[in-house]
Formats: C-alpha cells, structure tokens, sequence
C-alpha cells in the first residue's frame, strides 16, 4: 500500500472512531438527563406524598382535640353543677335519639345534633364552651364536633357492681371533625360514650 493510500486510510478510520465516540458520548448525556429527570419527579412525588400525610395529620389531630374537648367538658364539674351551664352530652340528651339504620353522624350536614368547635385559645374550662373560629392561629384548620343521643339502656354488669341499684347507660355518639382550610375533604373520629346514672332503693 502506498504512503498516500495510508495516510487517507488513517484519515477515514479516525473520523469514524471520532463519529462512534460522539454517539456514545450522546447516549451518555441522554441517560445522565433522564436520570436527573426521573429524579426530580420522584422527588415531587415524595414532596407532594409528605405534604399530604402532614395536612392528614393535622386535621386528624384536630378531630382528636374535638373529640376530647366533648369528653372534657362533659366531666367538668363547674359545668355539671352550674344551673346556668349545660355540657354537650347532657344537650344531646335532650335531642331526639339518632336512628343509625337510617340517620349518619355526618361532619359536613347539619342535622341538628349538638355541634362544638374547638377554637385557638384551646378548651377552657369552667366555661360552656360555644364559641366559633380556627383551630390555630395559622387558619388552616377548623376543629368541631358533634354529639348526639342514641338510647338509654340496662348498663352491662350493673347488678355485680351496685348491687340492688337500677342503673341506667344513656349511650352517646360524638364524632370529632378535623379540616385543612379550602379542602373538601375532613377527617372524622368517632367515640361512643355510655353515662351511668342509678337510684338507690
């Protein structure tokens, strides 16, 4: 083979070497930019994931705070030995019974069952609680709850632990609601609560 037919030999093998080099060095960069970018989405995703589950428990939270502010007040004896004052559960016994084969304990439908919500300044006691407004000073969560009678019946066990004594159970539910500001969605609890009351003979 000639010098020159060499020459131009090596000139063609090394601008294919050069051409299959540049390929490579494309697929690369693609793989390393759909990389990047895959990682970017799932990283979205699992912002998008973790905000969700933290607006979930905040008004889960709430809905908790609720239900225990019914159960508190309910307990309060200021309240329970004030003429003027009533709890929520002695409210709710005053309501015609919920029927829950046709009626629901429902956060979003008035139907005219005892309604509570929980405010920023937290329950007070000594207080009948009634006063509307946030959940936190933030307004991004409103915190209620309902309460509402369902029946009065024989209390289980009553004779081996009052003996002779006629006890009652006036069964209540109360369900806490809990809801992120602008969303349509609330998270629910709900607590079934039993009242003894008895008369000695």
């Amino acid at each position: 083979m000639r010098e020159h037919d060499r020459f131009t030999y090596s000139k063609s093998q090394a601008a294919t070497q050069r051409g299959v080099v540049l390929i490579f060095a494309l697929l690369v960069l693609l793989s390393l930019t759909l990389m990047g970018v895959v990682s970017v989405s799932s990283s979205m995703i699992q912002h998008k994931m973790a905000h969700a589950m933290e607006q979930q428990l905040l008004a889960f939270n709430a809905a908790e705070s609720a239900l225990a502010a019914t159960i508190s007040q309910s307990a309060d004896e200021a309240v329970l030995l004030d003429d003027s004052m009533i709890d929520p559960l002695s409210e709710a016994s005053k309501i015609a019974a919920i029927d829950l084969s046709v009626d629901a304990l429902s956060c979003f439908f008035d139907q005219g069952y005892v309604s509570r919500t929980l405010t920023q300044n937290g329950l007070q006691t000594e207080k009948h609680h009634i006063t509307n407004g946030q959940y936190d000073r933030q307004s991004r969560l409103n915190s209620w709850s309902l309460s509402a009678f369902v029946q009065e019946r024989t209390c289980r066990g009553s004779s081996s632990v009052m003996g002779s004594a006629d006890i009652q159970c006036h069964v209540f539910l109360i369900r806490g609601c809990g809801q992120i500001k602008d969303n349509q969605y609330a998270v629910a609890n709900t607590l079934s609560v039993s009242v003894m009351t008895y008369e000695l003979p």
